[in-house]
């Protein structure tokens, strides 16, 4: 125990951390053990680094930015949505396409101590975000006779909580051998004066590090492997809360398959060309993500000579990627993004403290980030009113009363 004291203490004077072991006096001899592991095996480089590139984010220009082409669902010919289910059935009954869900997240900004898949929508019966996406599952799987895998990647905090969940709810009569759990990675998060922050007076407050670490956290979890035992080919890739997603949509599955492109996403039309959600467009001559805060209304603006919008393309965390593309971004390290938010920390005093205001930085991969390493990307823009209803919060438009409803006009119907 001395050596791991005297080699976390060398490891903290040179990053200036001296603080994260303020409480060492006062620990268990398990607290202490733990507490020391933790900063042996923290890559305080990284985490540092990024907080420093972080203070001079470069906003994106109009200058390295070029249209990309989509489709609009709705204006599909009638032989063209014929052909695009075929090809999407196909695909899905010869058992190539599985479903990755991304349920990291809790549901504290619901008020929901648990979770956030894990959250019943007041129906009747009440149902949770995981049985109503297990539901469309089930739905192609007794229709084509086949059991759709389902990847579910869960935070180290919601892991177990998840798996039990699935557990006493009997796995919501599915396949259970056809249901696999893994989980992401986490990184320190850090204070606005570049300190480490204590969750305990024995433990580094620790967070998830986005959806983008899905590619390499599949691979730590030898999931690659198993998606090519079972010959898949595609994998959907979304988030728990849109109850209006169908993971299975066989237009959208064909309409990328037909594309001959090595992923798609479904997109929604910015409504508003003042909103400051980023859009789909060409970056540096690869598909991408941009963030137009400085050019909003400028790009938002712009149409082809067919009165075609260029840059409304918003994001809707749905996506589809082929296997090998999947297994190509498996050992990409993608860019970090900084997030300010509020978090719980323990005081000087030794005292867990709830803050006001955003008080630390959060370091976050996003999928998006992927599309870059590909010469380009099916889009598909989609009803908004059809089939994106999220649960972000209680009070604000994608609330759990609105799901609801629409939930019950629109699938239940």
């Amino acid at each position: 125990m001395e050596d791991k004291l005297s080699n976390a203490q060398k490891i903290l004077k040179e990053y200036s951390q001296e603080h994260l072991l303020h409480f060492y006096p006062e620990l268990t001899e398990a607290q202490k053990n733990n507490l020391l592991n933790q900063i042996l095996n923290l890559n305080f480089k990284e985490i540092l680094d990024l907080y420093e590139k972080s203070k001079f984010d470069v906003l994106d220009s109009t200058e390295n930015i070029e249209p990309l082409d989509y489709t609009i669902k709705s204006d599909l010919t009638y032989s063209k949505k014929k052909q695009y289910i075929s090809l999407g059935t196909k695909a899905i009954k010869l058992g190539k396409v599985g479903v990755i869900t991304l349920a990291g997240g809790q549901g504290s900004r619901l008020g929901f101590n648990g979770p956030k898949g894990t959250f019943c929508l007041d129906i009747e019966p009440k149902k949770s975000l995981f049985e109503i996406l297990c539901d469309y599952l089930k739905k192609y799987s007794l229709k084509y006779k086949i059991s759709i895998p389902w990847y579910i990647m869960t935070s180290t905090n919601n892991y177990f909580d998840t798996i039990t969940f699935f557990e006493k709810n009997n796995f919501f009569n599915y396949d259970r051998s056809n249901i696999i759990f893994f989980t992401q990675e986490n990184m320190p998060i850090i204070d606005i004066n570049g300190k480490l922050v204590l969750s305990e007076i024995y433990k580094i407050n620790m967070a998830s590090n986005g959806n983008g670490n899905l590619f390499s956290s599949l691979k730590r979890a030898n999931l690659i492997k198993d998606m090519e035992n079972r010959k898949l080919q595609w994998l959907f890739i979304s988030g728990i809360d849109n109850v209006l997603l169908d993971p299975l949509d066989p237009i959208f599955i064909g309409y990328t398959i037909n594309s001959k492109l090595e992923i798609g996403s479904k997109t929604l039309f910015k409504e508003n060309p003042k909103d400051l959600s980023w859009v789909f467009a060409r970056k540096n001559g690869k598909p991408s993500i941009v963030d137009c805060e400085n050019f909003t209304e400028q790009i938002s603006l712009i149409q082809d000579k067919k009165g075609k919008y260029l840059y409304r393309e918003k994001n809707m965390l749905a996506h589809l990627f082929s296997l090998k593309a999947i297994k190509s971004m498996s050992d990409v390290k993608l860019p970090y993004h900084r997030a300010f938010r509020k978090n719980p920390f323990v005081n000087s005093e030794g005292m867990k403290q709830v803050p006001d205001s955003p008080n630390i930085y959060k370091f976050e991969q996003f999928v998006f980030d992927a599309f870059s390493y590909f010469k380009d990307i099916a889009l598909l823009r989609v009803n908004a009113e059809e089939e994106f209803c999220p649960i972000k919060d209680f009070n604000g438009p994608y609330n759990p009363e609105i799901a609801a409803k629409k939930y019950e006009e629109i699938v239940l119907k």
